[in-house]
C-alpha cells in the first residue's frame, strides 16, 4: 500500500509518501507544499489543493493520512487550518483516494509508544524506521510520521466519511 501522509498548514504544508507492505515500511519522497507569503487566502488554498493533487498523480498513492485538526487557543488559527486541511482532504478525495486521520497523540503513540512524546524523540524514531528519510523542516518529519502511523495502525480505524 502507498500512504501519502500530510500535515496541513496555510504557510507549510508537509507531504510524505511512503509505501508499506506487512511489517516493512520503505520511504519514497517527501516535501513542504509553500505557498507565496503574500497570497491572499483563497489563492493560498488553491494553490495547496493544485499542489496536493499533483502529488496524488504523481505518486498515486492508495490511502491519505492527515493530522486532525485540534482546537487552538485562538479559534481564528483553528479556523483557517481547517481550510489547508479541507484543501487538501478535496485534493485528494478528488483522486478517489481514501482519506484517514489521526490525532497527534495517537500519531505519537504509534510511533514511539508515548502518546505525549516530543518532536525530537519522533523525528529519532523516523531515523531508525526509516534510515533513507532526511526531512528538512518539522513538517516534512510530521508528515513522515503521518503517513507511518496509517501503515502502523489497522485501516479504516479513522476513514473520513
Amino acid at each position: 500500500m502507498r500512504i501519502i501522509g500530510i500535515d496541513p498548514g496555510l504557510l507549510h504544508t508537509g507531504w510524505a509518501i511512503i509505501d508499506s507492505s506487512g511489517p516493512s515500511r520503505h520511504y519514497i519522497a517527501s516535501g513542504v507544499v509553500l505557498p507565496p507569503p503574500k497570497m491572499e487566502l483563497a489563492d493560498r488554498l488553491s494553490f495547496i489543493f493544485q499542489k496536493v493533487t499533483e502529488l496524488c498523480d504523481k505518486f498515486k498513492p492508495d490511502a491519505c493520512s492527515i493530522e486532525y485538526t485540534f482546537v487552538n487557543k485562538n479559534p481564528k488559527t483553528t479556523l483557517l487550518l481547517g481550510h489547508a486541511r479541507a484543501a487538501a482532504i478535496v485534493a485528494v478525495a478528488t483522486r478517489d483516494i481514501p482519506v484517514f486521520e489521526y490525532e497527534p497523540n495517537m500519531i505519537k503513540k504509534a510511533l514511539t509508544g508515548a502518546g505525549h512524546a516530543d518532536k525530537d524523540q519522533i523525528y529519532k524514531m523516523l531515523q531508525i524506521l526509516l534510515p533513507m528519510a532526511h526531512p528538512k523542516t518539522s513538517d516534512e518529519s510530521d508528515a513522515i510520521a503521518i503517513a507511518m502511523t496509517h501503515a502502523n495502525i489497522t485501516p479504516g480505524f479513522n476513514k473520513i466519511k
